[in-house]
């Protein structure tokens, strides 16, 4: 697919997404205050920012409500309190997971809700699954978009076969998830060629998602951009699970489109992400997230590393080389 644009263009199909309460919400069990929540919504809407995902929509009958902050529900009334009627041009998101989501009776009609986009998260063998929470959703009002997670693991064929069903859907746009950070960006403009071919064919978009393993979230994010992608996620100062995504405010400040403004989310590191991590909060790159980035595995044994406050990278490496050829 030949190239979208470069880099003095202005590409009015951009929509950029912010995520930092959702993957940030996975770095503390989704304790935010709703001080800081308000301030990143008037930032964002300062900062021209196109969404802003809220957290989950996740299964009160699975997850214990004590066990996290509110983020993890995304109670329509808990967001209201913080939007209002969102008379912004900013649109409200949510993610909802597949098999995690009570969604006939959590998602409301969009009437009745502050919300405008749920974003459904699907590994690659429950697209049926994922097919019915899009129209579910899609029949209440709400835009959608479908998130494959840990595309780095699926099969090109899959992959393909994948896109077609959901392309039959009512669902808005596809989402490159590189859940594991592994991409390189030769990969990142191979599944982004895919994804935006098949995309072109139903009317639909395309998006990513990138994780920071290998330092590398904005360069797949915006090499994936110049073939097609136009919802792209980011987070204020990087904040997200392990080594956390591509930054906000790098992304912010690379576009060329002028209604985004990179100052407001510099306000926000400056005033809260900072210090978040004077707090003990863990997110960014380290030896650990390259590592599992590299092998191409879930970051899981990496957190506990990181967790431990472990500097014993050799012996992890090898742990981790026994724990995926075992």
């Amino acid at each position: 697919m030949a190239q979208k644009g470069d880099l003095l263009s202005v590409r009015q199909d951009i929509r950029v997404v912010d995520a930092t309460i959702r993957d940030g919400g996975l770095c503390n069990d989704f304790r935010f205050d709703d001080k800081f929540i308000k301030a990143l919504y008037n930032a964002n809407v300062k900062a021209g920012v196109d969404y802003m995902e809220f957290g989950y929509k996740a299964s009160k009958e699975i997850f214990n409500e004590e066990d996290f902050g509110k983020w993890k529900f995304c109670n329509d009334a808990d967001i209201r309190k913080i939007v209002g009627d969102n008379k912004t041009p900013l649109k409200i998101a949510v993610m909802a997971d597949v098999g995690r989501t009570d969604f006939k009776k959590d998602i409301i009609a969009r009437k009745d809700s502050p919300i405008d986009l749920i974003r459904i998260a699907t590994y690659i063998n429950a697209i049926p699954a994922a097919v019915e929470m899009i129209e579910d959703a899609a029949k209440k009002g709400y835009e959608t978009t479908i998130n494959i997670m840990a595309v780095s693991k699926a099969r090109t064929e899959d992959i393909t076969a994948a896109l077609e069903t959901l392309g039959k859907t009512p669902v808005n746009a596809f989402y490159i998830v590189d859940s594991y950070g592994a991409l390189y960006p030769e990969e990142s403009r191979r599944l982004a060629d895919l994804y935006c071919s098949i995309a072109d064919k139903y009317g639909k978009s395309v998006g990513i998602h990138a994780h920071n393993n290998q330092q590398l979230a904005f360069a797949n994010t915006i090499e994936a951009m110049t073939q097609g992608v136009s919802y792209l996620d980011a987070t204020v100062d990087g904040m997200g699970r392990g080594a956390g995504n591509c930054a906000l405010e790098l992304l912010l400040g690379f576009l060329k489109n002028p209604k985004y403004q990179v100052a407001p989310i510099l306000k926000i590191i400056e005033e809260y992400t900072h210090k978040f991590k004077a707090e003990g909060v863990k997110w960014g790159y380290d030896i650990p997230y390259l590592l599992t980035g590299q092998y191409n595995t879930h970051p899981r044994p990496a957190i506990q590393f990181v967790k431990e406050d472990r500097q014993d990278y050799y012996k992890f490496s090898n742990e981790l080389y026994d724990i995926i050829n075992s």
